[in-house]
């Protein structure tokens, strides 16, 4: 199986979720010149933990295609406030149908027979292409670009797609999961800024978890 590892706490959660479930995972990152690339450090972490390979694509040269997005585009400050929905900075449209074309076509050379990605519930409000609509028009849309050449029950899957995070919270906190092994800071600096909106959902999502924060935030 083939998943998409950012090295966010979603992604973490999904990796070891896999892993516990005794799925083979190869983790893969995808580098689309976001500013917080240094995610990708928890994603090694995350494949170091359960023992899986771990391999990021250098698509970094897409940013400059997708100008005026806060996580692409160096002019464009990360705003200190939630998601707004629709029209987002921080939002970088088709971003999924990018990634998930990659690990597709990853997935149909090695004959892998899944593609799984930690879409939430929740998250197509401000990014359509994190909804179950969206997977399954991806699938069926690959189904036809892929005929003949992937197998057959080759597909892209979503585990926690009806999932919020702190739910996702309290499955990694069952899991053994080390939050200070992941990274959900936009801006990319030392520590979480704590203003971002993912340092925001992060912080409230911990809250309704009732679970224990211990990430470190320069607001602090």
């Amino acid at each position: 199986m083939i998943a998409i590892v950012s090295g966010g706490l979603d992604s973490v959660v999904l990796a070891h979720h896999l892993h516990a479930e005794g799925h083979e995972v190869h983790l893969l990152s995808i580098d689309y010149g976001q500013r917080h690339r240094k995610e990708h450090d928890y994603a090694r972490i995350a494949a170091d933990r359960i023992g899986a390979e771990h391999e990021i694509v250098d698509l970094s040269n897409v940013a400059s295609m997708l100008p005026g997005y806060s996580l692409t585009d160096s002019q464009v400050d990360v705003p200190d406030q939630h998601y707004t929905a629709p029209g987002s900075v921080n939002v970088v449209p088709n971003r999924n149908v990018i990634l998930l074309s990659v690990a597709y076509g990853k997935a149909a050379a090695v004959k892998a027979d899944q593609v799984a990605i930690g879409a939430l519930a929740g998250d197509a409000s401000t990014a359509p292409d994190c909804s179950a609509e969206f997977i399954a028009s991806f699938n069926a849309m690959e189904k036809v670009a892929c005929a003949g050449y992937a197998p057959a029950h080759l597909e892209v899957v979503a585990p926690f797609i009806d999932l919020h995070k702190h739910d996702v919270i309290r499955l990694g906190e069952k899991l053994g999961v080390d939050w200070t092994e992941t990274w959900s800071c936009f801006k990319g600096t030392e520590v979480h800024c704590g203003t971002c909106a993912a340092c925001v959902d992060r912080i409230q999502a911990f809250e309704r978890a009732e679970t224990t924060d211990p990430t470190v935030y320069f607001k602090e």
